[in-house]
């Protein structure tokens, strides 16, 4: 049984609508709505359902009349009949109202009467009769299954063919057993075999052979003992035992500048004695603004070659395809007021989704992406001086930018100056797997922080691997060095708020919010240890720490590097997330941090992939090893690395 039926065009204009439950008229609206929000705006029509609440919506795009056709029902039903229901309703539509559309246009939508209840309850009753009619599967008898075309004789053993397998295996073991078994063996040899040789010419041959087979393998274990001699390391070698400390040509031997075990730890005003470091090597571009983050920038050398092209029409490219490249290099001929269909451009979103998997796009949404770019398109009717490759490759652009566009759009400083007014710090949380460069992008964005004006309290909650806490104490000190309190009033800007290893990191991340809001700090970033998606122990300690202390914003930390990985650590950190908390609304992740951007070139796919898989909003982006290598998304800069040939 349906919900309902509606149809609208893309501009938002509701043209005929059927309600099959008894409710409010608005019953359809917010479902619908929510389609259009995370769907239809977002360009993730690669997939023709969706889910929102207890229904499931299924939707159909006609590209010639901008029109969308959608069918709610509940999702604990299995309707057979929709997708059918919805391609006639398209179609007896269409075919019913296609000269309105075509000679009124816009005006025959907004004046047009559509009378389509008639015609729409004889379709599906079509489409139920339709359903029911189909046989049951028949269960297969033993007739038709594989088993019996199995004889009877293949499934006996015989025994005669177990001892023979035995007699070989054994043969196969060592020289000794060969040689008796083989002295003893011409009797029972001969009593078995039709044509028997004469026995003492079979005697003579088989030590023959016994003892040439024994002298093979005397010279082979002798040269096996010679050459495990040979490797064996030197008697002096292994009498230097122990570990000696390893000295860097550039670094400091001496072994009491790296002994941070005295160190003021907790907000003490104790000062650490600061050490020597390069200001230039530790921030980077002299030329920045403080407290400005900076957008990606990317030069295409598409645009370039375009430029070129325009600027001197009259002469060739040297290059096929001009600025598209050897990606779009097909299907160059003009295509003069025709309507799309899907075999033009198979072959174009076939090289489209080879090429975005070549750049790290994730297989899986490389896919659902030429999917959604197909539908958008079909029978779109092209302009006269357009190509196909033109066409598509400018929806592929419009998709991807639309995609890393995010639905909400975090704004850190905003939030921290809304919790200032209320009294009390502003809490992030970091999490993601091992090795991803959480606690390194944490001290970039407190250096970004501290610029604003705010002072953090940086929670050392990763109590499980080595050396965690001590990373963030000479983050905390170099920072501190960068930012003394007599340029803020006295004020230290920084502090690192640490229990050790071994603790729960849930109760230290409570106790350092409560410390910061005593303190008068205005931001925390609590740090945690890094875990594979798959570690349930684990992750269920995440959701723990998430659910206790209920932090304003939580940041997956993700690198670039990463291609279908990213879709599988997203999705695994959510679905833990939401599986672990016991509250009736889970808190799942809010923002991604990509990190190693400076390391992928113009292979940018992972940054697609974690947005359409989550439709949450890049926040910042790592490129470098220096404070100031911090960088907000640039959308139209991630593209045209994306489609760069």
């Amino acid at each position: 049984m349906l919900d309902f039926f509606t149809i609208f065009s893309k501009g938002g204009l509701v043209l005929w609508c059927f309600q099959g439950v008894r409710g409010p008229a608005a019953a359809a609206t917010a479902p619908v709505n929510a389609l259009i929000r995370s769907v239809l705006l977002q360009e993730r029509g690669g997939n023709n359902s969706f889910t929102h609440e207890a229904l499931t919506l299924k939707y159909k795009l006609d590209n010639q009349f901008e029109l969308v056709f959608v069918v709610g029902f509940q999702k604990i039903l299995t309707l057979t009949y929709v997708d059918k229901l919805i391609d006639d309703v398209h179609k007896e539509f269409r075919d019913k109202y296609r000269n309105e559309f075509q000679q009124k246009g816009t005006l025959g939508l907004l004046n047009g009467t559509f009378d389509f209840k008639e015609d729409f309850l004889r379709l599906l009753r079509d489409a139920e009769e339709s359903s029911r009619v189909r046989a049951p599967t028949v269960m297969k008898t033993f007739e038709q299954s594989l088993k019996s075309q199995k004889t009877v004789k293949c499934m006996i053993e015989t025994r005669g063919e177990k001892p023979k397998e035995k007699v070989k295996n054994k043969k196969n073991k060592g020289p000794k057993k060969e040689g008796t078994e083989a002295v003893a063996a011409p009797g029972k040899a001969s009593a078995g075999d039709k044509q028997p040789p004469a026995a003492g010419d079979k005697e003579e041959l088989t030590k023959d052979e016994i003892l040439q087979k024994n002298r093979e393998e005397f010279f082979r274990r002798h040269k096996k003992a010679g050459e495990k001699s040979s490797k064996s390391p030197k008697p002096e070698a292994q009498k230097e035992k122990g570990k000696k400390p390893r000295v860097w040509d550039l670094g400091n031997s001496n072994a009491k500048v790296l002994d941070y075990s005295n160190s003021a730890t907790n907000g003490s005003a104790e000062a650490v004695p600061a050490e020597e470091f390069d200001r230039d090597t530790a921030l980077g571009d002299r030329n920045r603004e403080p407290g400005r983050l900076y957008d990606l920038e990317y030069e295409s050398d598409d645009e370039a070659e375009e430029e070129k092209v325009t600027q001197n029409p009259s002469k060739p490219s040297a290059k096929k395809g001009g600025g598209l490249g050897g990606m779009f290099g097909m299907l160059k001929g003009l295509v003069g007021s025709k309507s799309l269909t899907r075999e033009d451009m198979d072959p174009v979103l076939e090289k489209m989704k080879d090429h975005l998997i070549a750049k790290n796009v994730a297989a899986e949404i490389a896919v659902q992406l030429c999917e959604s770019v197909a539908k958008k398109l079909e029978g779109k009717v092209m302009g006269t001086f357009t190509t196909v490759t033109s066409t598509v490759k400018q929806a592929l652009q419009e998709a991807l930018v639309q995609i890393l566009q995010p639905q909400r759009r975090v704004d850190v400083l905003r939030d921290v100056l809304e919790a200032q007014r209320h009294r009390r710090p502003y809490v992030v949380t970091f999490c993601g797997v091992n090795g991803v460069g959480k606690s390194t992008n944490l001290a970039k964005i407190s250096f970004w922080l501290i610029e604003n004006g705010f002072s953090v309290l940086i929670a050392a909650c990763d109590t499980f691997r080595a050396g965690a806490v001590e990373q963030l104490r000479t983050h905390t000190r170099r920072l501190n060095a960068l930012h003394p309190p007599d340029s803020h009033g006295g004020r230290t800007m920084v502090q690192l708020y640490e229990k050790g290893y071994g603790k729960d990191a849930a109760g230290i991340a409570m106790e350092a919010i409560s410390y910061a809001r005593n303190q008068g700090f205005d931001v925390v970033l609590v740090d945690t240890a890094g875990r594979m998606q798959d570690n349930a122990p684990l992750m269920t300690a995440l959701a723990k720490l998430i659910a206790v202390n209920a932090p304003d914003l939580v940041l997956f930390v993700g690198e670039a590097l990463v291609g279908n990985e990213a879709v599988d650590q997203l999705v695994k950190f959510n679905k833990a997330l939401a599986d672990h908390s016991m509250a009736q609304t889970p808190r799942l992740i809010d923002g991604i941090v990509l990190t190693k951007f400076d390391t992928i070139d113009d292979k940018v796919g992972a940054a697609i992939s974690m947005t359409y898989i989550t439709s949450k909003p890049i926040v910042f982006v790592g490129t470098g090893q220096t404070y100031c290598d911090l960088r907000s998304l640039n959308a139209k800069a991630v593209v045209a690395a994306l489609m760069k040939a």
